[in-house]
């Protein structure tokens, strides 16, 4: 003898996908909260330790000191939203902004010339990054682990080893000068930043940046094209890394081909504590320039309070930790 089953028999509640959409909003909320919190204590706790540590003056080189690290980090952020890393970002901006410096001091190529062909050597050197690792299948790991140390061979060979010197001054001051109380790489990194926003937020190729990193072959089966999403995402943030070394030679007046030495680290270190997923398919942009934010003020406090740079490199190793911490600690609440 059978019972029938009426909807009244069902019990009420939510289908499981709802409840998983929702647990994973309310641990998005969490790591949001957490990155805002994080920056304010860094804040509140210097200006405890170091007297001028909330000044004007030094809030403003805190800026400029993080506005190199964001930009690269932007580009990193897209890059580890597909699941993927991108190792040679250090060695690309050394290598693009040598040949803008050639191009611009020994070649004698207009600066207005010479900075976008350095910058599109920049947006080449991700593609072939982007072009090996979505279709030759190669792990983006090993593959910019390799690019890495090309990148930086073909920055050395290109100068032979010497530093440039003696850039236009329009060139500086657009790229590493001030525009009223503004330092201009602030405004850079801003403008940057608000280019991989609109286009991870805005448009349908942000919503498949995020499907590649979430499942990659669900994405594909759903119709993405997940090789050009690769490509972009790469070829962006060799873009972010041209645009960093142009602020870097620009500032210090004076391009050397080891430039960009450790901005993979930073990048991916400002990323990680702006709550982008080393996992993939989470990643947001005001998080790493928050990210960004938290390890310069670490920096400035801890110089201004005469710790050594070695130790500097341990609170920083600290902070990333936690960071990755923290990540897997929301994704198994958003389980």
């Amino acid at each position: 003898m059978s019972t029938a089953v009426t909807p009244g028999d069902v019990p009420a509640g939510p289908a499981p996908a709802d409840e998983a959409a929702r647990r994973l909003a309310r641990a998005e909320r969490a790591r949001k909260l957490s990155v805002g919190l994080g920056l304010v204590l860094v804040l509140a706790t210097f200006s405890v330790l170091a007297d001028n540590f909330l000044t004007g003056d030094n809030l403003s080189q805190i800026a400029l000191q993080s506005s190199i690290n964001a930009v690269v980090a932007v580009g990193m952020t897209l890059v580890i939203i597909t699941a993927g890393i991108d190792l040679s970002v250090g060695s690309v901006a050394g290598l693009a902004s040598v040949i803008a410096a050639v191009l611009m001091v020994e070649q004698g190529v207009d600066w207005l010339v010479a900075i976008p062909l350095g910058i599109g050597l920049g947006v080449a050197a991700g593609l072939l990054n982007g072009g090996l690792i979505a279709y030759l299948g190669l792990a983006p790991f090993v593959v910019t682990l390799g690019t890495l140390s090309i990148y930086r061979g073909l920055a050395l060979v290109t100068t032979d080893g010497e530093t440039i010197f003696n850039f236009p001054q329009p060139f500086r001051d657009i790229f590493g000068g001030d525009l009223g109380p503004i330092p201009t790489p602030v405004i850079i990194a801003l403008i940057v930043a608000g280019i991989a926003y609109a286009i991870l937020r805005g448009t349908s190729l942000g919503e498949h940046i995020t499907a590649v990193g979430g499942n990659e072959e669900a994405a594909r089966l759903a119709g993405v094209r997940v090789g050009s999403v690769k490509l972009f995402v790469y070829g962006f943030a060799g873009f972010c890394a041209a645009i960093a070394g142009m602020i870097l030679i620009a500032r210090v007046g004076a391009a050397e081909p080891i430039a960009g030495t450790g901005f993979e680290l930073s990048a991916i270190a400002a990323a990680a504590i702006g709550g982008a997923s080393l996992y993939g398919g989470i990643g947001s942009i005001p998080g790493t320039l928050i990210g960004a934010l938290i390890l310069g003020s670490l920096q400035n406090g801890l110089t201004l309070m005469n710790v050594q740079a070695f130790w500097q490199q341990v609170a920083s190793g600290v902070v990333i930790i936690l960071a990755v911490l923290l990540d897997r600690f929301t994704r198994g609440r958003a389980a």
